[in-house]
């Protein structure tokens, strides 16, 4: 039986005529953060409630440590997640709340003290969590998943409500217990944020799966690199640079970025043709330029872009 491992086979749902979730393949390994990354209206919320049975797949398979999640006697030891903050009765303190998941999971009581510790939430623990705020929710959240030591995390958006501070601490936690060989997935529409925490990338658009790959691979495939120059004679040299198929954008403060022909030729042709250079720099693409090409045409609810 695999460890620590999900695994989605033709998984899809319907909701009457609209296709949420449509025929996803992939595998979330231990050992590594994998982000899971798609516009709103993807699928992503949907995947991970078919993950844990809070929804059936219309189609298709989602098995966890190669069984249906549903039937697992003591979830929590399975399974850590965080879908919604705000899914605590707000008359419940932080320690009643959590005291009641562990004593349906055959969780010791001394666990409690010690989750609360590790998301630092031991000092508010007897208030009321009505009067919490979104971050310190989310702490909650964190320390509920935590509870049974599982081996698999499931996260969704968890640095919402988050200060800086909170956001580091986050994400060095989800580094750490990939460290330790746990499986981690967790979405979130933060790129930034993705490109310091995840090692691997599943990304969706519509309910299809757009990517599997890794970091790296999709920043490498997605965006293209491109070599930002500035130049006495901009102008002369753009024309020149179009000349032998390079792609060139004027920006507004007269740098030149250019596609399709690297730093070293462009260097070549100036000093060839004349051309006094203040600047040659190659400038490696984002995970969020990559993200934006790979789900351009997968955008559910755009806004115009103002005049």
């Amino acid at each position: 039986m695999d460890t620590h491992v999900i695994e989605a086979r033709g998984l899809s749902k319907r909701y009457g005529a609209t296709t949420a979730v449509d025929r996803l393949d992939f595998r979330v390994e231990p050992g590594r953060v994998t982000g899971f990354l798609g516009p709103n209206g993807a699928g992503k919320s949907t995947t991970m409630r078919m993950i844990l049975g809070l929804d059936l797949p219309t189609s298709g398979s989602v098995l966890v440590n190669g069984r249906d999640y549903q039937g697992i006697v003591w979830p929590l030891h399975e399974i850590g997640a965080l879908l919604d903050a705000r899914a605590v009765h707000p008359g419940r303190t932080a320690y009643r709340h959590l005291h009641s998941l562990a004593a349906a999971n055959g969780i010791p009581r001394p666990r409690v003290d010690a989750v609360l510790e590790q998301v630092g939430l031991t000092s508010v623990a007897h208030r009321r969590v009505g009067g919490f705020s979104l971050g310190m929710s989310q702490r909650l959240g964190i320390a509920g998943a935590l509870l049974g030591d599982p081996g698999i995390l499931l996260f969704d958006e968890p640095v919402n409500g988050l200060d800086p501070d909170g956001i580091l601490w986050i994400r060095t936690l989800m580094r750490s217990l990939a460290a330790e060989g746990r499986t981690v997935l967790v979405s979130s529409h933060l790129m930034s944020e993705m490109a310091l925490t995840a090692d691997h990338l599943l990304v969706i658009g519509e309910g299809r799966l757009l990517a599997d790959t890794s970091l790296d691979e999709l920043i490498a495939r997605g965006a293209g690199d491109r070599v930002e120059v500035r130049a006495v004679e901009r102008a002369r040299l753009a024309a020149e640079l179009r000349e032998v198929g390079a792609e060139v954008t004027l920006e507004p403060d007269g740098t030149l970025q250019v596609t399709g022909v690297g730093s070293a030729a462009i260097g070549e042709l100036a000093a060839a043709r004349g051309h006094v250079l203040h600047q040659l720099r190659d400038v490696t693409s984002s995970l969020e330029e990559a993200y934006f090409r790979l789900t351009e045409g997968s955008v559910v609810y755009r806004a115009p872009v103002p005049a």
